[in-house]
Protein backbone atom coordinates (compact mmCIF):
# COMPACT_ATOMS: atom_id res chain seq x y z
CA UNK A 1 0.00 0.00 0.00
CA UNK A 2 1.44 3.75 -1.14
CA UNK A 3 1.31 6.45 1.80
CA UNK A 4 1.19 9.49 -0.80
CA UNK A 5 -1.42 11.56 -0.57
CA UNK A 6 -3.15 12.08 -3.78
CA UNK A 7 -6.52 11.49 -5.34
CA UNK A 8 -6.88 8.28 -5.73
CA UNK A 9 -10.00 7.41 -7.11
CA UNK A 10 -11.89 9.62 -9.45
CA UNK A 11 -15.33 9.79 -10.78
CA UNK A 12 -16.19 11.55 -13.53
CA UNK A 13 -19.11 12.50 -15.04
CA UNK A 14 -20.96 9.52 -14.03
CA UNK A 15 -24.41 9.16 -15.13
CA UNK A 16 -27.03 6.35 -14.12
CA UNK A 17 -30.71 6.04 -14.63
CA UNK A 18 -33.21 3.61 -13.88
CA UNK A 19 -36.55 3.11 -16.37
CA UNK A 20 -36.07 6.74 -17.53
CA UNK A 21 -35.39 8.47 -13.59
CA UNK A 22 -32.12 9.52 -13.50
CA UNK A 23 -30.72 7.86 -10.09
CA UNK A 24 -27.35 9.88 -10.69
CA UNK A 25 -26.32 12.82 -13.16
CA UNK A 26 -23.35 13.69 -14.09
CA UNK A 27 -21.47 12.65 -10.41
CA UNK A 28 -17.79 13.85 -10.54
CA UNK A 29 -15.68 13.89 -7.48
CA UNK A 30 -12.40 12.51 -6.16
CA UNK A 31 -11.44 10.90 -3.09
CA UNK A 32 -7.78 11.78 -2.08
CA UNK A 33 -5.31 9.21 -0.02
CA UNK A 34 -4.56 9.47 3.43
CA UNK A 35 -8.12 10.87 4.81
CA UNK A 36 -11.57 10.15 5.36
CA UNK A 37 -14.30 11.00 3.15
CA UNK A 38 -17.93 11.53 4.01
CA UNK A 39 -20.54 10.52 1.58
CA UNK A 40 -23.59 12.19 2.47
CA UNK A 41 -26.97 12.69 1.36
CA UNK A 42 -30.29 12.00 1.90
CA UNK A 43 -32.73 8.80 1.30
CA UNK A 44 -32.73 8.19 -2.67
CA UNK A 45 -30.11 11.04 -3.14
CA UNK A 46 -27.66 8.63 -4.91
CA UNK A 47 -25.65 7.34 -2.77
CA UNK A 48 -25.34 3.42 -2.70
CA UNK A 49 -25.91 3.76 -6.63
CA UNK A 50 -22.84 5.66 -6.69
CA UNK A 51 -20.88 3.29 -4.83
CA UNK A 52 -21.85 0.12 -6.30
CA UNK A 53 -21.05 2.12 -10.12
CA UNK A 54 -17.28 2.44 -8.14
CA UNK A 55 -16.88 -1.14 -6.98
CA UNK A 56 -18.43 -2.19 -10.17
CA UNK A 57 -21.70 -3.76 -8.98
CA UNK A 58 -23.43 -1.87 -11.25
CA UNK A 59 -22.69 -0.75 -14.72
CA UNK A 60 -23.22 2.86 -15.32
CA UNK A 61 -24.85 4.58 -18.22
CA UNK A 62 -22.23 7.25 -18.70
CA UNK A 63 -19.15 8.56 -16.98
CA UNK A 64 -15.70 6.63 -15.71
CA UNK A 65 -14.17 5.74 -12.95
CA UNK A 66 -10.31 5.66 -12.34
CA UNK A 67 -7.82 4.75 -9.55
CA UNK A 68 -4.70 6.20 -9.70
CA UNK A 69 -4.95 6.71 -13.33
CA UNK A 70 -6.45 3.61 -14.63
CA UNK A 71 -9.87 2.86 -15.34
CA UNK A 72 -11.62 0.15 -12.41
CA UNK A 73 -11.37 -2.85 -14.30
CA UNK A 74 -12.62 -6.17 -12.23
CA UNK A 75 -8.47 -6.39 -12.05
CA UNK A 76 -8.15 -2.70 -10.51
CA UNK A 77 -11.42 -3.78 -8.05
CA UNK A 78 -9.46 -6.43 -6.48
CA UNK A 79 -7.61 -3.70 -4.71
CA UNK A 80 -10.65 -2.48 -2.85
CA UNK A 81 -12.84 -3.18 -0.07
CA UNK A 82 -16.32 -2.88 -0.17
CA UNK A 83 -19.21 -2.98 2.62
CA UNK A 84 -22.56 -2.72 1.00
CA UNK A 85 -25.01 -1.69 3.38
CA UNK A 86 -26.80 -4.91 2.93
CA UNK A 87 -25.64 -7.42 5.47
CA UNK A 88 -24.37 -10.35 3.49
CA UNK A 89 -22.97 -12.87 5.70
CA UNK A 90 -24.03 -16.56 5.38
CA UNK A 91 -26.11 -16.52 8.98
CA UNK A 92 -25.82 -20.21 9.82
CA UNK A 93 -21.61 -20.10 9.09
CA UNK A 94 -19.27 -18.41 12.18
CA UNK A 95 -18.18 -14.66 11.15
CA UNK A 96 -14.07 -16.07 11.78
CA UNK A 97 -14.89 -18.69 9.13
CA UNK A 98 -16.72 -16.52 6.25
CA UNK A 99 -14.36 -13.37 6.89
CA UNK A 100 -11.41 -15.71 6.77
CA UNK A 101 -12.91 -17.50 3.28
CA UNK A 102 -13.23 -14.18 2.01
CA UNK A 103 -9.60 -13.24 2.47
CA UNK A 104 -8.71 -16.19 0.92
CA UNK A 105 -10.53 -15.38 -2.49
CA UNK A 106 -8.46 -12.28 -2.80
CA UNK A 107 -5.53 -14.05 -2.62
CA UNK A 108 -4.68 -14.48 1.23
CA UNK A 109 -3.30 -18.15 2.06
CA UNK A 110 -5.32 -19.85 4.58
CA UNK A 111 -3.31 -19.64 7.76
CA UNK A 112 -3.00 -15.74 7.19
CA UNK A 113 -6.48 -15.43 6.52
CA UNK A 114 -7.27 -17.19 9.46
CA UNK A 115 -5.09 -15.13 11.63
CA UNK A 116 -6.44 -12.08 9.83
CA UNK A 117 -9.55 -12.76 10.60
CA UNK A 118 -9.61 -13.21 14.25
CA UNK A 119 -7.07 -10.11 14.75
CA UNK A 120 -9.38 -7.37 13.11
CA UNK A 121 -12.26 -9.44 14.97
CA UNK A 122 -10.80 -9.02 18.04
CA UNK A 123 -10.09 -5.34 17.46
CA UNK A 124 -13.74 -5.12 16.81
CA UNK A 125 -14.51 -6.48 19.96
CA UNK A 126 -15.61 -9.57 18.41
CA UNK A 127 -13.04 -12.35 19.53
CA UNK A 128 -15.24 -14.26 21.78
CA UNK A 129 -18.28 -14.46 19.45
CA UNK A 130 -15.94 -15.11 16.32
CA UNK A 131 -16.74 -18.59 16.51
CA UNK A 132 -21.01 -18.50 16.59
CA UNK A 133 -23.27 -18.62 13.65
CA UNK A 134 -23.57 -14.77 12.46
CA UNK A 135 -27.61 -15.94 12.90
CA UNK A 136 -26.96 -15.71 16.43
CA UNK A 137 -25.08 -12.23 16.63
CA UNK A 138 -26.96 -9.11 17.51
CA UNK A 139 -27.75 -6.71 14.55
CA UNK A 140 -24.48 -5.01 15.94
CA UNK A 141 -22.17 -7.43 16.08
CA UNK A 142 -23.19 -8.84 12.64
CA UNK A 143 -22.39 -5.09 11.45
CA UNK A 144 -18.94 -5.48 13.19
CA UNK A 145 -18.15 -8.65 11.50
CA UNK A 146 -19.38 -7.32 8.00
CA UNK A 147 -16.80 -4.70 8.41
CA UNK A 148 -13.89 -7.06 8.83
CA UNK A 149 -15.04 -8.76 6.14
CA UNK A 150 -14.04 -5.98 3.70
CA UNK A 151 -10.78 -5.15 5.57
CA UNK A 152 -9.52 -8.58 5.90
CA UNK A 153 -7.65 -8.60 2.95
CA UNK A 154 -5.56 -5.09 3.33
CA UNK A 155 -7.41 -3.41 0.54
CA UNK A 156 -5.60 0.12 -0.77
CA UNK A 157 -9.52 1.37 -1.47
CA UNK A 158 -12.18 1.37 1.16
CA UNK A 159 -15.42 1.76 0.19
CA UNK A 160 -18.43 1.42 2.75
CA UNK A 161 -22.32 2.32 3.12
CA UNK A 162 -23.43 3.02 6.11
CA UNK A 163 -20.65 0.92 8.47
CA UNK A 164 -21.66 2.89 11.56
CA UNK A 165 -25.18 1.39 11.37
CA UNK A 166 -26.52 0.19 14.15
CA UNK A 167 -22.59 0.04 16.06
CA UNK A 168 -22.66 1.70 19.76
CA UNK A 169 -20.64 4.41 20.76
CA UNK A 170 -17.66 1.88 21.63
CA UNK A 171 -18.09 0.30 18.81
CA UNK A 172 -18.19 3.44 16.66
CA UNK A 173 -14.60 4.45 18.09
CA UNK A 174 -13.18 0.94 17.60
CA UNK A 175 -14.32 0.96 13.78
CA UNK A 176 -13.02 5.07 13.60
CA UNK A 177 -9.48 4.31 15.34
CA UNK A 178 -9.39 1.15 12.47
CA UNK A 179 -10.25 3.52 9.66
CA UNK A 180 -7.84 5.97 11.37
CA UNK A 181 -4.72 3.26 10.74
CA UNK A 182 -5.72 2.24 7.08
CA UNK A 183 -5.50 6.19 6.25
CA UNK A 184 -2.21 6.53 8.11
CA UNK A 185 -0.67 4.02 6.03
CA UNK A 186 -2.02 5.77 2.73
CA UNK A 187 -5.55 4.13 1.92
CA UNK A 188 -8.49 5.96 0.25
CA UNK A 189 -11.32 5.57 1.82
CA UNK A 190 -15.10 6.65 1.15
CA UNK A 191 -18.50 6.01 3.56
CA UNK A 192 -21.87 7.20 3.66
CA UNK A 193 -23.47 8.04 7.14
CA UNK A 194 -26.58 9.45 8.19
CA UNK A 195 -25.10 10.33 10.94
CA UNK A 196 -23.62 13.63 10.10
CA UNK A 197 -22.08 14.75 13.73
CA UNK A 198 -19.82 12.05 13.12
CA UNK A 199 -18.96 12.57 9.62
CA UNK A 200 -18.07 15.97 10.59
CA UNK A 201 -15.86 14.81 13.43
CA UNK A 202 -14.28 11.83 11.79
CA UNK A 203 -13.72 13.55 7.68
CA UNK A 204 -11.20 15.65 6.40
CA UNK A 205 -13.12 15.28 3.24
CA UNK A 206 -16.59 15.72 2.39
CA UNK A 207 -18.83 14.43 -0.07
CA UNK A 208 -22.56 16.19 -0.40
CA UNK A 209 -25.16 14.80 -3.01
CA UNK A 210 -28.68 15.68 -3.30
CA UNK A 211 -31.52 14.71 -6.00
CA UNK A 212 -28.75 12.13 -7.82
CA UNK A 213 -26.07 15.27 -8.01
CA UNK A 214 -23.23 16.51 -6.17
CA UNK A 215 -24.11 19.52 -4.15
CA UNK A 216 -20.54 19.83 -2.76
CA UNK A 217 -17.15 18.48 -2.62
CA UNK A 218 -14.09 19.58 -0.81
CA UNK A 219 -12.32 19.83 2.51
CA UNK A 220 -14.91 19.88 5.21
CA UNK A 221 -13.42 23.14 6.41
CA UNK A 222 -13.42 24.67 3.67
CA UNK A 223 -17.24 23.83 2.46
CA UNK A 224 -18.36 25.32 5.99
CA UNK A 225 -16.62 27.95 6.03
CA UNK A 226 -17.83 29.06 2.59
CA UNK A 227 -21.58 27.95 3.48
CA UNK A 228 -20.82 30.67 6.50
CA UNK A 229 -21.35 33.56 4.23
CA UNK A 230 -22.12 36.27 6.12
CA UNK A 231 -23.19 34.80 9.38
CA UNK A 232 -21.60 36.06 12.80
CA UNK A 233 -21.54 35.63 16.13
CA UNK A 234 -21.40 37.46 18.82
CA UNK A 235 -20.48 36.26 23.21
CA UNK A 236 -20.93 39.51 25.26
CA UNK A 237 -22.26 39.61 28.90
CA UNK A 238 -25.01 41.11 29.63
CA UNK A 239 -28.11 42.71 27.92
CA UNK A 240 -27.78 41.76 23.86
CA UNK A 241 -31.69 42.34 22.90
CA UNK A 242 -30.05 45.65 20.96
CA UNK A 243 -28.51 43.76 18.54
CA UNK A 244 -31.46 42.58 16.20
CA UNK A 245 -32.58 46.51 16.04
CA UNK A 246 -29.08 47.34 14.79
CA UNK A 247 -29.01 48.64 11.26
CA UNK A 248 -28.65 45.74 8.50
CA UNK A 249 -29.04 42.76 11.48
CA UNK A 250 -31.06 39.90 10.96
CA UNK A 251 -30.77 37.25 14.29
CA UNK A 252 -30.34 33.68 13.29
CA UNK A 253 -29.89 32.26 16.66
CA UNK A 254 -30.18 34.08 20.39
CA UNK A 255 -28.78 32.75 23.75
CA UNK A 256 -27.83 34.00 26.67
CA UNK A 257 -24.99 35.71 26.58
CA UNK A 258 -24.67 34.63 22.79
CA UNK A 259 -26.38 35.55 19.37
CA UNK A 260 -26.01 34.51 16.10
CA UNK A 261 -26.65 37.05 13.10
CA UNK A 262 -26.53 37.77 9.14
CA UNK A 263 -25.09 41.01 7.77
CA UNK A 264 -22.55 42.29 5.50
CA UNK A 265 -19.18 43.32 6.97
CA UNK A 266 -20.03 47.02 7.50
CA UNK A 267 -23.19 46.22 9.50
CA UNK A 268 -21.29 43.41 11.49
CA UNK A 269 -18.36 45.91 12.48
CA UNK A 270 -20.64 48.07 13.60
CA UNK A 271 -22.74 45.61 16.10
CA UNK A 272 -18.75 44.94 17.16
CA UNK A 273 -17.99 48.70 17.96
CA UNK A 274 -21.29 48.77 19.81
CA UNK A 275 -20.54 45.98 21.70
CA UNK A 276 -17.40 47.30 22.70
CA UNK A 277 -18.74 50.52 23.64
CA UNK A 278 -21.22 48.58 25.78
CA UNK A 279 -18.38 46.89 27.18
CA UNK A 280 -16.57 43.60 27.66
CA UNK A 281 -16.72 41.79 24.32
CA UNK A 282 -15.78 37.51 24.66
CA UNK A 283 -15.60 36.78 21.56
CA UNK A 284 -16.72 37.83 17.68
CA UNK A 285 -15.91 36.47 14.05
CA UNK A 286 -17.67 34.39 11.48
CA UNK A 287 -20.30 31.85 12.54
CA UNK A 288 -19.07 28.44 11.23
CA UNK A 289 -22.74 26.43 10.50
CA UNK A 290 -22.73 22.27 10.88
CA UNK A 291 -22.58 20.11 8.91
CA UNK A 292 -25.80 19.52 9.49
CA UNK A 293 -26.89 22.96 8.90
CA UNK A 294 -24.85 22.84 5.76
CA UNK A 295 -26.75 19.78 4.66
CA UNK A 296 -30.28 21.10 5.28
CA UNK A 297 -29.52 23.99 3.64
CA UNK A 298 -28.50 22.38 0.50
CA UNK A 299 -31.32 19.98 -0.08
CA UNK A 300 -33.68 22.72 0.92
CA UNK A 301 -31.97 24.55 -2.67
CA UNK A 302 -32.12 21.13 -4.33
CA UNK A 303 -35.73 20.87 -3.65
CA UNK A 304 -36.49 24.26 -4.71
CA UNK A 305 -34.48 24.02 -7.80
CA UNK A 306 -36.40 20.70 -8.42
CA UNK A 307 -39.50 21.94 -8.19
CA UNK A 308 -39.14 25.10 -10.41
CA UNK A 309 -38.08 22.56 -13.33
Amino acid sequence: MTSSVADALVVEGVTKAYSGRIAVDQVSFGVPRGVLTGFVGGNGAGKTTTMRIIMGVLAQDAGRVFLDGEPVTRAVSSRFGYMPEERGLYPKDSAASQVAYLAQLHGVDKAQAEGRAISLLDRLGLKKRAYDPVETLSLGNQQRAQIAAALVHDPDVLILDEPFSGLDPLAVENVTALLAEYTARGAAILFSSHQLDLVERITEDVVIIAEGQIRAAGRRDDILATRAGSRFRLAAPGDLTWVPSAPGVAPTAVEPGVIEFSANDDAAQQVLRLALDRGHVTSFGPAVPTLAEVFKDIVRDSAEEEDAR
